[in-house]
C-alpha cells in the first residue's frame, strides 16, 4: 500500500468517525501540529504521542462539518501533502466557514507509520471559527 493510500484510508475513517482506525496508522510517538500553536484554537495545538491524538478529534466538537473533501494529493519520498476543501459551522453561533485549500502534511517512517502530521492553513480563519465570529 502506498503512503497516499494510507492517507486516503485515514480520511475515510475520519468520515466514518472511526478514530481507532486512524490511531492504528500512527507511530506511538507521533508529533502532531508541533511546529506551531495557534492561540484560541483547540484543534491546532501541539500533541505528542498517539495516545493524545483522540483529544484532537474531541476538540472539533464545537464544529459541524458540512463538507470535507481531500482533493489533491502530492507524494515525495516519505511525505504526503494533501489539499482539503471543507465547510464547517460553529454550532453555538451558527456561523459557517469555508476552507478551500487547507493543507495537511503527513510524514511516514520506513515501516509505513505516520511519525508527523502538520496543518498548513489560514490560522486567522481558524481562530474566527473557534470563536464563532
Amino acid at each position: 500500500m502506498s503512503n497516499i493510500d494510507t492517507v486516503k484510508q485515514i480520511y475515510a475513517a475520519f468520515g466514518r468517525g472511526d478514530i481507532p482506525a486512524i490511531i492504528d496508522k500512527l507511530d506511538p510517538n507521533i508529533e502532531w501540529d508541533v511546529e506551531l500553536s495557534t492561540p484560541g484554537v483547540p484543534w491546532l495545538q501541539p500533541r505528542r504521542g498517539a495516545a493524545n491524538i483522540p483529544a484532537f478529534f474531541e476538540s472539533l466538537a464545537p464544529l459541524s462539518f458540512q463538507r470535507f473533501e481531500p482533493h489533491t494529493f502530492f507524494a515525495d519520498g516519505n511525505k504526503v501533502f494533501v489539499l482539503v476543501a471543507f465547510d464547517v459551522t460553529h454550532v453555538a453561533s451558527g456561523k459557517r466557514y469555508t476552507f478551500p485549500y487547507e493543507g495537511h502534511l503527513w510524514v511516514f517512517d520506513d515501516a509505513g507509520k505516520i511519525v508527523k502530521y502538520q496543518h498548513v492553513t489560514d490560522t486567522a480563519l481558524h481562530q474566527r471559527a473557534a470563536r464563532g465570529e
